[in-house]
């Protein structure tokens, strides 16, 4: 099975590395060089901000 690219974008993923506190692995290693945890931690954050603005729009109506 092949790897999808991914739907994030750089800037989310460089942000949420920075919340997180793995930017400066990222920064020295690149994104290979983060643990499978952050990598879960990382995802995990993105879902939440989107299920968060899902509810704010929902919200809004």
């Amino acid at each position: 099975m092949g790897r999808r690219g991914g739907t994030m974008s750089d800037a989310l993923k460089m942000e949420l590395a920075k919340e997180l506190g793995f930017y400066d692995t990222v920064k020295t290693e690149g994104w290979g060089g983060i643990t499978t945890r952050d990598a879960g931690n990382m995802v995990k954050r993105a879902i939440e901000i989107a299920e968060q603005a899902l509810a704010e729009q929902g919200g809004s109506k």
